[in-house]
């Protein structure tokens, strides 16, 4: 295959920029290189690589770099919220998955717009710590679930 295309499928195995890639000169093998698979085997053999991240740091950066390596820096008083806080994206799984749930108990209109809003908040509030806690809630609300549909909201 022509080089174009080669380097177009190497950006995106190796997640950089088509300008960034290289490919050594006089490699017979690049004409035969036609999946995804040969150009991967092409990557490891080196025959393709990427130029180096440019990066541009300030001193003070590099040398807060330096500081964190050797273990400096990380110490409580500078960590600023809780663990839960700190690791972010775990609320936001969570939370998007509950009101997944709630969204297609008020599509199957299992829940009406009253209880779905009273909900919503409940989940945004952080009442719930997963999708079972929140169908417990549901469920003793008085809300009856049906077990074909329990399972999918469960697993799904």
């Amino acid at each position: 295959m022509g080089k174009k295309f080669i380097k177009r499928i190497a950006s995106s195995i190796m997640k950089r920029g088509e300008s960034s890639i290289r490919i050594k000169e006089g490699s017979g093998e690049m004409k035969n290189a036609i999946t995804r698979q040969d150009v991967k085997g092409l990557i490891g053999k080196g025959e393709i690589y990427a130029k180096e991240e440019k990066k541009n740091m300030s001193i003070y950066g590099k040398l807060l770099k330096l500081k964190r390596t050797q273990g400096r820096k990380r110490g409580p008083g500078r960590k600023k919220g809780t663990l839960k806080a700190r690791r972010g994206y775990v609320y936001t799984k969570n939370v998007r998955a509950q009101r997944r749930v709630i969204k297609s108990l008020k599509g199957d209109s299992t829940i009406d717009n009253e209880q779905f809003k009273k909900l919503y908040r409940l989940v945004k509030g952080g009442t719930f710590t997963s999708k079972i806690t929140l169908l417990n809630h549901i469920r003793s609300m008085g809300v009856a679930i049906d077990e074909k549909k329990l399972g999918e909201l469960r697993h799904g």
